[in-house]
């Protein structure tokens, strides 16, 4: 499998995965949330609009070649949550629940740097009128 298959792969997945949780967190009631994950309905329901806007992040640019350079971007982001869920999950329990958010923040690391790597999103324009 080329290495644009695997990336477009594991993006198509992640959106899936995340595009699901972004919208169960926002369609949930407060208090089921509250009592599944003991963190505030509020801030549950921002991670659920991240989860959203990430999972499109992942998948509109590419697909529509307008603003290539943020699909890195929303991986990096969904990364940041994961981590974050990774940390919150060994604290509220078991360490072996850690294991998926742990695994889905590393696929999407894998998406960010690979799509970082690709070189379309590298454009540093170096200026020759600085003196200093």
């Amino acid at each position: 499998m080329k290495p644009t298959t695997r990336l477009w792969t594991a993006q198509i997945v992640l959106a899936a995965l995340f595009l699901f949780a972004g919208i169960t967190k926002l369609l949930m009631p407060a208090a089921a949330l509250e009592a599944q994950a003991h963190l505030p309905a509020a801030f549950l329901k921002f991670i659920g609009v991240c989860e959203t806007l990430g999972a499109i992040g992942l998948i509109v640019p590419s697909l529509t070649r307008i603003r290539v350079e943020l699909t890195p971007i929303a991986a990096a982001g969904l990364v940041i949550i994961m981590t974050g869920a990774t940390v919150i999950t060994i604290a509220q329990g078991p360490m072996a629940g850690a294991i998926v958010p742990a695994l889905v923040g590393t696929i999407a690391a894998y998406v960010a740097r690979g799509r970082w790597d690709d070189g379309v999103y590298i454009s540093v324009e170096h200026s020759s009128s600085y003196e200093g």
